[in-house]
Order: structure tokens, then C-alpha cells, then sequence
């Protein structure tokens, strides 16, 4: 009967020691411990890999297409197609009739270079005798090519007859909105006008001290007239005395 007394004693007596040890605990030492059982309960944080950082980091970050703004109106997938198959041409060849260029790498603004008109014209001595190795023109496409024709004017040299007009502009139907198809290239465009020229009996102006040089707001200007002209009285030739 003393045993079991003893060992209940001794029970209680542990009992009542453990809870005074934990009223006797310190807040920064019931902190402190309070951490290290959430530390223990927490599992290990490994370092995150470059690779697995960068592959998270692309799906939050969404590439930069190269282009933001590409160009995929039928204009410039016209304009591209002819310009490649124009300069696929211009490298096999030597003699080539004309050549082209785009005017500060701008798809809708060319140079076109004239090298070859009818031998047996008078244009063609001309530029023989006044060593013009070719004609020069500059092409203007607007918004709504192919619908509707390039601008074209004369640059250099000074041509007078050959239905080239004031500034430089070009008398030539197939130029005007009434005249033109979408159907029609810049190569047939080129072709006509080299036709055209020799038909008008054009020729190259050796004496410009008087005359006004070409430019191209002289030459819109004409050729806003020209196609004003047209669409009251329709197409007429004009005679060879007025270019």
C-alpha cells in the first residue's frame, strides 16, 4: 500500500515540476522555441536552378514579335513579288532595258533607269551624242496600288516632245485612274512609256538656260490638270507641238 502511494507522489510531483518550468519560460525563450518547432515542421528550401528560373520566367513574359507592325496589304505583297522578280531578272542580265531601285530602302517609292529606247530613234542618238546612259524616273505607289496607277514623272535629263509635260509629269492614258488596271505591271508600265517616247518624238533638250528644271510638285501639279482634262472631254492625244 506504501509502493503504490509512493509512485502516485512521485507522479504528481513530476506533473506539478513541468508546469512550473513552463511558467517560469521567458516570452523571447517561448518565442525563440515556438520558431525552432516551426522551423522543424517546415520542409527544406533548396536554391531554384537557372534553367527552371528562365523557363518560368518565359511563360510570364511574352516574346517581342520581330515585326510589331508588318506590312501584309496587297499592296506591298504586289510590290514585293515584281521588285524580286525585277532584280531576279536584272542579275542575269547585262543589257538589261531598265533597272530598279527603292528610293531609301522604301517599298512604295522607286527609281526606275531607262537604259534602252529604239535604236533607230533620235531619242537614242541623243543620248549617244550627250553620253545619257539612261532615263530617270521615279515611281510613286499609293495606299490603294494596285487599284490604282503609280505616279510617274521624269526626272532627268530634261525631256521635251514624247508627251512628257511640265516638271517632268508623263501624257500617258494608261497612267491616268480612267486608263489604268490592276492587272498592269511596272515592267509594262516602263515598256509603254519607252514606246510612248519614241512615238511623241521625244528628245533631250541640249539648252536649258531658260527652262524650268523638273521637279515633282511642278510635275503633280500637270498631271492633276492632265487627268482633269481627261475625265471631262475623255482621252485625246495631244498633238506633237504640246509634248
Amino acid at each position: 500500500m506504501s509502493r503504490s502511494k509512493d509512485k502516485v507522489v512521485s507522479s504528481l510531483r513530476k506533473i506539478f515540476k513541468s508546469n512550473n518550468a513552463s511558467k517560469d519560460e521567458t516570452p523571447e525563450e517561448k518565442k525563440a522555441t515556438d520558431a525552432d518547432a516551426a522551423t522543424a515542421k517546415k520542409p527544406a528550401v533548396f536554391p531554384e536552378s537557372p534553367g527552371k528560373r528562365m523557363r518560368r520566367m518565359d511563360k510570364k513574359v511574352k516574346p517581342m514579335p520581330v515585326n510589331p507592325t508588318p506590312d501584309f496589304s496587297v499592296r506591298a505583297r504586289r510590290l514585293m513579288k515584281e521588285y524580286k522578280e525585277i532584280q531576279k531578272i536584272q542579275s542575269s542580265r547585262n543589257d538589261s532595258v531598265f533597272t530598279v531601285e527603292l528610293i531609301n530602302d522604301n517599298l512604295y517609292e522607286w527609281y526606275a533607269r531607262l537604259h534602252t529606247v529604239d535604236p533607230d530613234s533620235k531619242l537614242a542618238k541623243d543620248m549617244i551624242d550627250l553620253n545619257v546612259p539612261f532615263i530617270l524616273l521615279h515611281l510613286a505607289f499609293p495606299d490603294n496600288f494596285p487599284f490604282a496607277p503609280p505616279f510617274m514623272r521624269v526626272v532627268e535629263p530634261h525631256i521635251e516632245k514624247g508627251y512628257v509635260m511640265d516638271g517632268g509629269a508623263i501624257c500617258m492614258e494608261l497612267l491616268t485612274p480612267r486608263g489604268w488596271a490592276s492587272a498592269y505591271t511596272v515592267e509594262a508600265v516602263l515598256m509603254q512609256f519607252a514606246a510612248s517616247l519614241v512615238k511623241g518624238q521625244g528628245r533631250i533638250m541640249r539648252k536649258t538656260k531658260n527652262t524650268k528644271e523638273f521637279s515633282r510638285r511642278r510635275a503633280e501639279e500637270a498631271f492633276r490638270s492632265l487627268v482633269k482634262t481627261h475625265e471631262k472631254y475623255g482621252w485625246v492625244t495631244p498633238s506633237l507641238s504640246d509634248g
